[in-house]
């Protein structure tokens, strides 16, 4: 499967997890409300999928995915599955007993998790109940991420990216039908949480065997080849944590600024994951198995040409996004959340956090494009200590900007310092021979930032032109919204055709995999 079309693949799930994900929201919201039960629950939800970021999905994959390419290239499928099961094995036994402990700890660790809760009678309890409940989906949803790993480094990306779907589909299912038999709405999506961990884990097992990678059951051995997969491990791990505390610092700096900066940012950032969540994980997740196959495969040219490829297949997407957003803040955030308690005042506030929130959104997507050239070559340091010092730098920039610009300088020093994690990754790849633009990323470029150009000039003038339909009712602002971005989407496409930025031509020929060779066919032994 060639870069474009896993990417596209990935990117098409991501997008559909995405939407039901939003119905989700929508009927959980419609029938829990914000009330006791609902805050107890965004907890109980919350609990285990902390977890499952500092253990799972980020840390396993970076750690993981290379080695067992690797080892599919060198030594074939047979012996790249026999580590795949020790992995799991040892995966499998550390986290029953971790989450065993959690069981019995659960109501002191909710007290550390959210001490609020203990003011309101009962409200601690009742979170304890609910996330011991969904607890147990940390174990599911780690071998998912494991059998996950083994399925994209095979090149078959679509099952692990319709698992989150079959989360989304039984949490509405469980909402509908056990709400009527459960002690609460609450516990209906709790049992609906720990199910959806079963059922992905069922659908993973079924297309791994399909692939010739169905993982036995074995006992935990720590032979070399684990222990490597836990050394390299353990840095990503530490950066899911950097993470972690770098939403809680801008949290807090943002809780100092105003009544309502924390919702301003949540708001739009939540506008701003949608297209970072869709192109940046799919360019992420496609490129790290093809550049370890490819260098497990002594493949340095063909890795060199992958990696352009999905730097320049990244801005393609992401540079246009990012000037639409900047020009469209307003529009979008009054047609997603201007009703209700939500008015002008609050739509301008996260309008202009979303807009300085687009300034860094090719950065962003060019981070999850370059980290795979370290992970791929077994380093899984040096992108944590970019993430470091990124960091430091939101912190410092922050509260720079967060004087004279409020809740926006947080926003905006969000955006920069993510720019210099990119531009740090970018200049050590460089140094280390591992990246180099190529004639093709070189030529794109000031066609990219032509068409850009363009396009803002036709988006301005389109907001002018629509601007008393934009302040009009609901309706009437979706529809003027929707034309709007389908004209500027239009105007792109054309640009991009006849500048040569992305002819069709070009698009189908990186879909066949023609803009480099294929990796070699999976060994059987």
């Amino acid at each position: 499967m060639s870069l474009l079309r896993s990417i596209a693949t990935i990117g098409g799930f991501t997008l559909l997890s995405r939407v039901t994900g939003f119905a989700r929201d929508i009927l959980t919201a419609n029938v829990l409300g914000a009330g006791v039960v609902a805050d107890v629950f965004f907890v109980a939800f919350k609990f285990p999928n902390l977890f499952r970021r500092l253990f799972a999905e980020g840390a396993f994959s970076a750690a993981f995915v290379p080695i067992y390419a690797g080892m599919v290239e060198r030594d074939g499928l047979r012996e790249a599955n026999l580590f795949a099961e020790r992995a799991l094995a040892v995966l499998g036994t550390v986290l029953l007993a971790f989450v065993a402990l959690m069981e019995l700890a659960m109501p002191w660790a909710m007290y550390g998790f959210a001490p609020g809760f203990g003011s309101v009678p009962g409200k601690i309890e009742l979170a304890v109940e609910m996330t011991r409940i969904t607890f147990p989906y940390l174990v599911f949803i780690s071998v998912v991420s494991l059998q996950a790993g083994v399925l994209n480094s095979l090149g078959r990306f679509a099952a692990a990216a319709a698992a989150p779907i079959l989360l989304n589909l039984t949490m509405i299912g469980a909402l509908l039908a056990l709400s009527p038999i459960t002690e609460t709405p609450g516990h209906a999506l709790s049992w609906g949480v720990a199910a959806a961990g079963l059922f992905q884990l069922a659908w993973l097992s079924a297309r791994c065997a399909r692939a010739g990678a169905a993982l036995r059951l074995v006992r935990p051995r720590f032979d070399d080849r684990v222990r490597l997969l836990l050394r390299r491990i353990a840095p990503v791990a530490f950066g899911a944590g950097l993470y972690q505390i770098n939403l809680l610092v801008d949290t807090i700096l943002a809780s100092t600024v105003a009544n309502g900066a924390v919702s301003f940012l949540y708001y739009a950032d939540r506008v701003n994951q949608f297209p970072l969540g869709v192109v940046g994980v799919a360019v992420g997740t496609a490129l790290l198995p093809l550049l370890s196959r490819r260098l497990g495969a002594g493949d340095e040219a063909g890795a060199m040409t992958s990696q352009n490829r999905a730097l320049e297949f990244a801005l393609l997407l992401t540079v246009p996004a990012a000037v639409a957003l900047m020009l469209t803040a307003g529009p979008v955030v009054s047609v997603l959340f201007e009703r209700g308690a939500f008015g002008p005042a609050e739509r301008d506030a996260t309008a202009a956090a979303l807009a300085a929130f687009a300034v860094g959104l090719p950065a962003f997507v060019l981070i999850k494009a370059l980290t795979p050239g370290f992970f791929a070559r077994h380093d899984t340091a040096t992108p944590v200590r970019c993430a470091a010092v990124a960091l430091v730098a939101n912190v410092v920039l922050s509260l720079i900007l967060m004087g004279s610009m409020k809740h926006v300088g947080i926003a905006l020093a969000s955006s920069l310092s993510s720019w210099l994690n990119a531009g740090l990754l970018a200049t050590i790849l460089h140094r280390r021979g591992f990246l180099a633009i190529d004639a093709r990323l070189r030529s794109r470029l000031p066609r990219l930032f032509f068409s850009c150009s363009v396009l803002g000039g036709v988006m301005a003038l389109g907001l002018r032109g629509l601007e008393p339909f934009l302040s009009g009712p609901l309706a009437v602002r979706s529809a003027a919204l929707a034309l709007l971005v389908a004209g500027g989407l239009g105007a792109f496409a054309l640009l991009a055709q006849l500048t040569g930025l992305a002819r069709l031509s070009d698009l189908r020929s990186m879909m066949r995999g023609q803009d480099a060779p294929p990796p070699p066919p999976v060994r059987e032994s």
